[in-house]
């Protein structure tokens, strides 16, 4: 039987996602960050479908949002976009050594995956972490000061008063150049990694994700650890062969 227990794992909320007869065993281990705007709850068919061929499942609820929530306005939030996802990222490590002291994760069987904000993180923790095994990225992007760079010109296109002077959103882009996998590719290490997205993703572009996949595929002596999925009905909502896609990849690279 799956069971879903809200835990606190290195003081962050988080939902544990596990068959109950193993919960105890060292076991792989699949970390699931939400989209932006969005709460650890709404991931839990992927969770549940996980769980379901062993792996334990760890949902973190991301800073300012579902039980972190402070309460800031729309608008605010969208400012700290980039701060969630760097924060996320270094939240990750301390997760997973809260679980490694608890003795409850196999530290070869480790995967990352996530939607949208989460596909982001998972793109950019892949420059940090050796220890991610492998990934899925649902409509993610490894470009993280390009991208930025997009939302700060869109913003000021439309008038937007910025809260950041411009030696502060050059300061930004230097932060995010750490984490951006666009200009690291070499970081992948032929890990294995699966993308999913929509053609018509009006949200986190398509092409750009699609052209750095070609781009880095040549990278990979095994063809077989690297594949993209393009929908070309979906926009920025994962089908639910992009959900049994990511189960059947965790299966055969987990």
């Amino acid at each position: 039987m799956v069971i879903i227990e809200k835990v606190m794992l290195a003081d962050i909320p988080a939902l544990h996602i596990v068959k109950n007869q193993i919960k105890e065993e060292k076991l792989p281990v699949i970390f699931f960050i939400h989209g932006f705007g969005s709460a650890k709850e709404h991931n839990l068919h992927y969770a549940y479908l996980y769980a379901e061929e062993g792996y334990r499942v760890i949902l973190p609820e991301a800073e300012y949002h579902g039980e972190r929530s402070i309460g800031i306005t729309e608008s605010e939030m969208d400012f700290k976009f980039w701060d969630i996802v760097v924060n996320e990222i270094n939240e990750l490590q301390l997760i997973k050594e809260d679980l490694q002291t608890k003795g409850l994760i196999d530290d070869a069987r480790i995967g990352l995956a996530g939607t949208s904000m989460g596909g982001i993180v998972t793109l950019g923790a892949l420059t940090q972490y050796s220890w991610i095994n492998t990934a899925v990225s649902l409509m993610g992007s490894p470009y993280y000061e390009a991208f930025c760079r997009g939302q700060i010109n869109e913003l000021k296109r439309h008038g937007v008063d910025l809260p950041f002077t411009n030696a502060e959103l050059e300061e930004k882009y230097e932060v995010l150049r750490k984490y951006d996998l666009s200009m690291q590719p070499d970081a992948l290490a032929g890990r294995p990694i699966l993308f999913w997205h929509g053609k018509r993703d009006e949200v986190v572009p398509f092409q750009y994700t699609y052209d750095f996949y070609n781009r880095v595929k040549p990278l990979y002596d095994n063809e077989d650890n690297i594949k993209f999925i393009a929908d070309p009905q979906a926009d920025h909502k994962v089908s639910r062969e992009g959900l049994l896609a990511s189960v059947e990849w965790f299966k055969q690279h987990l």
